[in-house]
């Protein structure tokens, strides 16, 4: 999850996850590593852009073709574990949000 999405013409949906982290990994990368690899091959995924600061401040934007396809995602087995495991062991806080984009605009300067 490097880079910026090259997302298709709008609309699409984005999954906007925001965090704060607990201390240590505590088994984090490993399953981290394993959602993003099931994700990747989920009906309706387009990707995701993600950062996370020193302060343990993270953003995780995820992006979708329809709402059906987020709803797939939310209820995927190994997706539910590894949330509950990210409320005991992972995260202090985290919110999530959900949007319909309606317009984008791509700018690269390398072409």
């Amino acid at each position: 999850m490097n880079g910026i999405v090259k997302t298709p013409k709008p609309p699409y949906y984005a999954v906007i996850f925001t965090s704060i982290r607990t201390s240590g990994d505590n088994g984090y990368g490993k399953v981290s590593d394993d959602i993003v690899n099931i994700v990747s091959k989920q009906k309706g995924f387009l990707g995701a852009e993600s950062v996370r600061d020193e302060d343990g401040f993270g953003m995780t934007i995820s992006y979708w073709d329809s709402i059906e396809s987020i709803n797939e995602w939310k209820y995927n087995v190994p997706h539910m574990k590894a949330k509950e495991m990210g409320k005991k062991m992972w995260y202090s806080k985290y919110m999530i949000r959900i949007c319909k984009v309606e317009n984008d605009n791509y700018f690269d300067s390398t072409f």
